[in-house]
Parts: structure tokens; sequence; C-alpha cells
């Protein structure tokens, strides 16, 4: 399963080519994220409700912090004035870290641009250490698991 989403592409995102930079392509995914599992707790609350509050919901001092990123661009992403379509899901949950993948596809020609995974850990700032998913964030997270994008 997974979570279909409208990303605004922004007339700033593109470089001298017409495509969208890669580095903007880091912030659609990182928009993305907080779209389909609301925003860390403490930050732009309230605002949308989400089905899976994976970061809105954490203890105060605990942290998501991205841990890696890998992306695979496929075609190029042309500004459009309209939002790229991401389709967002989880692709591995572990002991202390899961992994959300994405696809970006060009809203007008329906073609799959980028492939794309974060891992994320959970980060207990005040101790200073990472902390296991408590088995109730890993169940909300299996809700959308499903394949990995890299193997």
């Amino acid at each position: 399963m997974s979570l279909s989403l409208q990303i605004p592409m922004r007339w700033g995102d593109m470089d001298a080519y017409g495509h969208i930079n890669n580095v903007e392509i880091v912030r659609i995914l990182e928009e993305a994220r907080v779209h389909a599992f609301g925003p860390p707790a403490g930050t732009g609350l309230p605002g949308v409700e989400v089905e899976l509050p994976i970061f809105a919901d954490l203890p105060e001092g605990i942290q998501a912090l991205v841990v890696e990123h890998r992306i695979k661009y496929l075609a190029s992403l042309h500004y459009r004035n309209v939002p790229a379509k991401v389709d967002v899901w989880i692709s591995a949950v572990k002991g202390a870290s899961f992994t959300v993948a994405y696809a970006i596809f060009d809203p007008v020609a329906g073609t799959k641009c980028v492939i794309a995974e974060t891992t994320l850990a959970y980060y207990d700032e005040p101790a200073g250490q990472l902390i296991r998913l408590l088995p109730e964030k890993k169940q909300m997270l299996s809700a959308l698991l499903g394949e990995p994008n890299f193997r």
C-alpha cells in the first residue's frame, strides 16, 4: 500500500536546463514525508491531521533523524505549474530504524522520474542515543509496508 500525494514544484526549483534541480528533489521528498506522516512534534502544529502520525506524536526530546538518503534519477522532472505526484510507502522496518520509499512522477506526462528511499531513526536528544522502535510504532509503519526501491 502507498499514499499518493501532490507536492508543489516551485519556479525557483528549476535549474538552468528547466529541470527540477537535484537538491530540490530532496526538498520534495521531505515535503512528501511531512504531508504523509505529519510534521515533527512541536513544529508546524496544529496542522493537517494525518492517518499515520509517525513524527507528530513523538515524546518531548525524541527526534526523527535522517540516517541516509538514496536517490536514483530515472528521467528529468520538468517544472510544471501543477504539483508533482509522489507515492510514499514504508520499505523496511527494523529494530531502531525505518525506511520511507518514494516514486516521483511528472504530473503531466505521468513518467516516473525519481525513485528514492530515506532511512530514519528516532534519537533521544537528552540521552544522546538512538532508541528502538516501540511495537505500536512498528505496527503503524507496517500498515504501509511495500517493496523497496533498491536491493
